[in-house]
């Protein structure tokens, strides 16, 4: 590394490297150039262990790559299946996810293959504010055709206090009784708030947020999960490839992608693989709708091959050039910003990424109709030019609330 360090806005190169406990990094890469990449992925049908880590303070061994269920799980019994061969044994889903379609087939694989339900460490979600959670849980526990889940979040909150006394009574209540093991929360808003707080309350077991190689780096993410590890909070990242709801073209991009198949690995797995070299990760939610996606990150979780320095800086370079079409999930600053409303915009960015990068039309449209009416009737109107001077990445955001305003409306 150079011994001059190039700047980025509030990020050295290379205190990136420093913060996010890159320095120690292995410079060896993987041999071979683009041939690799495929036997690489063809490495998950062979017979091998799936590396797993320890969640927190719950105790439970895990395997690091975790089955994101926001995908047709009922059409998709095979995927489920190979998913238990390969190792992945840690299920998330959630209420929401296609309206407890989700739930109901991994129901389906309990209901006919009972003896596997042992096995697998399984995670559900509710949403605080649309109704009673005892009512919801209990239809959540039929869907899923078991007794109890491993772990419960309190969904995609944006502030620690969204989290009532109510509702963590509830929680408690529930663990006490068995039908939950242990309880946490997801977010995708104001995540390293949210983590400081957790730390702070004694009693969160675990937590799903958004990480990845664009907000590691970032000294109060940093200092937040140095918080939430030291309390025992078992921590989960999710949202890991920092995908945007609209990115720009970078010339970084293709010295990005090149150098990493010339090592024999995709840039979808090395964005895992900066991810899992954090070792206060316990694991990665992942969204694979098919076997190829199961496969790959399969094979990239059983791959021990370390990312170099460089490569990380490929993936800092890369983030810097299109930082303008990700949102970094700091609501905070945004929601406020916008003239008599509190807007919920990252929540709207985050329907747009569903949108653009997932392909997935139809959930964008579920999560975007379920936003305040006043605020997805007013998008084309409301000035978001405040929220846009406050913005740290720079978004276009009205340009970008009136393109959902049409594609998703």
């Amino acid at each position: 590394m150079a011994a001059h360090e190039t700047k980025t806005p509030g990020l050295t190169r290379r205190g990136f490297l420093k913060t996010a406990g890159f320095g120690a990094v292995a410079a060896t890469g993987m041999a071979a150039g683009l041939g690799a990449v495929p036997a690489l992925a063809q490495d998950a049908a062979k017979p091998a262990t799936m590396p797993k880590r320890k969640l927190g303070k719950t105790g439970a061994e895990v395997p690091i790559l975790t089955l994101g269920g926001m995908f047709d799980t009922i059409n998709n019994q095979l995927m489920l299946k190979q998913a238990v061969n390969w190792g992945i044994t840690y299920w998330d889903t959630a209420e929401v996810y296609g309206n407890g379609q989700s739930e109901e087939g991994m129901g389906r694989y309990f209901g006919k293959n009972p003896a596997a339900r042992k096995d697998i460490f399984l995670v559900t979600k509710l949403v605080a504010g649309k109704g009673d959670f005892e009512t919801r849980f209990v239809q959540c526990l039929k869907r899923l055709q078991t007794e109890y889940v491993d772990l419960f979040y309190v969904h995609g909150i944006s502030s620690f206090s969204d989290i009532t006394p109510d509702i963590l009574a509830w929680m408690e209540k529930a663990k006490a009784s068995g039908r939950i093991k242990n309880i946490g929360f997801s977010t995708h808003s104001n995540m390293a708030d949210c983590l400081s707080a957790a730390a702070k309350s004694g009693w969160v077991d675990a937590c799903m947020f958004s990480y990845n190689f664009r907000i590691m780096g970032e000294a109060k993410m940093q200092a937040a999960m140095d918080a939430s590890h030291k309390a025992g909070m078992g921590l989960v990242a999710m949202k890991t490839q920092g995908q945007g709801p609209q990115l720009p073209e970078s010339a970084a991009e293709g010295k990005m992608l090149d150098a990493f198949l010339k090592k024999g690995f995709s840039d979808k797995q090395a964005k895992l693989k900066a991810v899992w070299a954090d070792e206060r990760i316990a694991t990665v939610c992942s969204q694979m709708p098919n076997l190829s996606i199961l496969s790959a990150n399969v094979a990239a979780a059983r791959d021990q091959t370390a990312l170099a320095a460089g490569d990380f800086e490929l993936l800092q370079q890369y983030a810097h050039e299109t930082k303008s079409g990700y949102c970094a999930g700091c609501s905070g600053v945004c929601d406020e910003a916008v003239a008599g409303l509190s807007a919920p915009v990252n929540e709207v960015m985050r329907c747009l990424m569903y949108y653009h990068d997932y392909k997935e039309q139809d959930l964008a449209r579920n999560v975007f109709a379920g936003l305040p009416e006043e605020f997805r009737q007013g998008l084309d109107r409301l000035d978001f030019s405040q929220a846009e001077k406050a913005c740290p990445q720079g978004l276009a955001i009205a340009e970008l609330m009136r393109q959902a305003k049409e594609l998703l409306a």
